[in-house]
């Protein structure tokens, strides 16, 4: 209980941040399907200076937890089709570094010099840094958990940026390209946006991205906290 109430005294914009970051994407994604729905020909025909006035915005809705990563992926694919890929990568990278770089001016460090009063998880925490490229990656391949939110976690733990921007794209690509896929095979937008229908095969593969992040990140959280207890173990018994 000590735990908890120091840590909500001493990180509430933190946590009122995450909050944030989970509840939007539903706000944002339902409106944008409604706008969508009543002007369908929005995003159609496209310059090329409006295209990358779209991946712009799309980039900060993202950061900011307004549209839910797989809602712009299917609805760029359906209205700007294989030639927006580029653009949409360029998006998810653009929203992964706003996304960093916000988190890190509203935490302060505040989180990771709250750990450190707590040995043990602030031991858990340096050996999960040890192996951030996997977390990184396993974090973004999970169509259910939520892009932004996961930004602000990573951007908290002080992941070195460069990594957590190679890992965000490479771990984004696999489900990305298959709601992209499913976006240029649609008909109608607004169908498309409030039931996607993947298939068998899709739900097979989603389902799948699901059980590799779960049981990824159980291992390595797993493997991190037993690296930590061995080395906090090693220690007492040098004392």
């Amino acid at each position: 209980m000590a735990f908890l109430k120091e840590l909500l005294q001493k990180n509430a914009s933190t946590l009122f941040s995450m909050v944030l970051l989970v509840a939007l994407p539903v706000l944002g994604s339902s409106s944008l399907s409604y706008m969508l729905y009543r002007n369908q020909a929005l995003l159609q025909n496209l310059s090329l200076g409006q295209a990358l006035a779209y991946f712009v915005v799309i980039a900060f809705t993202m950061a900011f937890a307004l549209t839910p990563t797989t809602f712009v992926a299917l609805a760029t694919g359906f209205y700007l089709g294989w030639a927006g890929l580029p653009g949409m990568v360029l998006a998810y990278a653009l929203a992964a570094f706003v996304g960093y770089e916000v988190a890190c001016r509203l935490d302060h460090g505040k989180m990771t010099t709250f750990l450190h009063h707590f040995p043990k998880a602030d031991a858990v925490m340096r050996e999960l840094k040890t192996e951030s490229w996997q977390l990184i990656v396993l974090t973004r391949i999970s169509p259910v958990l939520p892009f932004a939110l996961m930004t602000f976690v990573l951007a908290v733990m002080r992941i070195d940026r460069r990594r957590f921007l190679l890992g965000s794209v490479a771990g984004m690509l696999p489900r990305s390209l298959f709601f992209y896929w499913l976006g240029t095979k649609a008909q109608d937008v607004y169908a498309l946006l409030n039931n996607p229908d993947s298939g068998t095969a899709g739900k097979v593969l989603l389902i799948g991205l699901v059980v590799v992040s779960l049981f990824g990140l159980y291992y390595i959280f797993n493997r991190a906290l037993q690296r930590a207890l061995g080395r906090s173990t090693g220690t007492s018994e040098k004392n």
